[in-house]
């Protein structure tokens, strides 16, 4: 082989190489990269030891009997899985429906958009993102309203990277995290014009907490909405098959227990909501959620190879590989969930804080 084709193949190759790893790589090109992915707020020695003990938490999520250390374990797993979500995922830790001729980014906004026309947030607004993330939905959310969004998330990691991402993207007058439980927020009653949460609640042992949390914190009149992870009409506890599915999901996504779609809007009013409108945004005609795990098949088996390369390199810590196997296995649960219609985890309601709401008692 001459130089000129030496030459041209070794260039091929390193222009595959650079595609492979860089180009095909991270889900957004200014988000996390694959040599940055670690364990979070844990220590890369303790990364493994934290993930058998997560595990060994959740994978029985039905029987979990000690339901106040749920918060420290949901804590643990976003630890491990928030480097994961962004490189792979991207900002925005939550499904949306396809649109025909739309990009995934462009479904996910629009979804983020949705929340709050539903509440009807103006501009200079105090709005609450309950469960924020890393702050994706927040950044949407304040640029489409000039609301200002204030987001609560029980990940320290996760406080550090919303920030950056909001200074980065000039949105951080606009935009402010803080880190603390939902269960019980640091915020004043009445001091939120509205409030939504993403796909963020199904982490609470129990809704009504949350529910009651976010009431407490709105103003008289205010709306919240959720988009809830729920069994559907479809889903039979005496069928195996649906068992599977279900549990597979709460396992891998530090759930205490999916709950049914008919127990979401009798929370609310539970707590003193009253319930505007309740729907199934995963509900045809809406396109399948799931599509794009379907196609990011080949993109998994990518991940995992650079993420093994980076684990026995030393670059990622060891447990990664682990945790990385252990989302992609509940990716195939939420695919087979969908495939079925026996889950949706956009079961959304609007809810509004009565206008002669009495205020909430400190010495409950």
């Amino acid at each position: 082989m001459d130089s000129v084709a030496l030459w041209c193949t070794g260039a091929l190759i390193a222009g595959g190489i650079y595609w492979f790893v860089c180009v095909m790589g991270p889900a957004e090109q200014k988000g996390k990269r694959a040599t940055d992915i670690s364990g979070g707020s844990i220590s890369a020695d303790k990364v493994q030891d934290n993930y058998d003990s997560y595990w060994s938490f959740f994978r029985r999520p039905k029987e979990i009997e000690t339901k106040e250390k749920v918060p420290d374990f949901v804590d643990t797993f976003y630890n491990l899985v928030t480097d994961i979500y962004e490189w792979g995922w991207g900002q925005s830790f939550h499904f949306s429906p396809s649109l025909p001729g739309r990009s995934d980014a462009d479904a996910t906004r629009l979804h983020e958009e949705m929340a709050v026309d539903l509440i009807r947030a103006s501009p200079g607004d105090r709005i609450l993102d309950v469960g924020c993330g890393i702050g994706g939905p927040m950044r949407a959310i304040a640029a489409h309203s000039r609301a200002r969004v204030v987001g609560i998330t029980i990940n320290e990691y996760q406080v550090d990277r919303a920030r950056a991402h909001n200074k980065k993207v000039g949105l951080d007058a606009l935009c402010e995290v803080v880190c603390g439980n939902f269960l019980q927020m640091p915020f004043p009653d009445a001091s939120f014009d509205g409030a939504y949460s993403i796909e963020a609640t199904c982490h609470a042992p129990r809704l009504d907490d949350v529910y009651a949390e976010v009431l407490r914190v709105l103003k008289p009149g205010a709306l919240y909405v959720s988009y809830e992870w729920v069994t559907t009409d479809k889903y039979r506890g005496d069928d195996l098959n649906h068992v599977d599915i279900i549990q597979g999901i709460e396992r891998g996504d530090a759930l205490p227990g999916l709950r049914s779609h008919a127990d979401i809007a009798a929370t609310a009013r539970r707590v003193g909501f009253e319930v505007l409108e309740e729907r199934d945004l995963a509900a045809p005609p809406a396109g399948p959620w799931w599509k794009r795990l379907k196609m990011g098949r080949i993109a998994y088996w990518r991940n995992h190879m650079l993420i093994k390369i980076s684990a026995a390199l030393g670059v990622a810590p060891k447990g990664t590989v682990d945790v990385h196997d252990m989302l992609f296995k509940t990716a195939d649960y939420l695919t087979r969930g969908g495939d079925t219609g026996i889950f949706s985890p956009m079961h959304m309601i609007l809810c509004r804080k009565p206008k002669d709401s009495p205020p909430a008692d400190s010495s409950a």
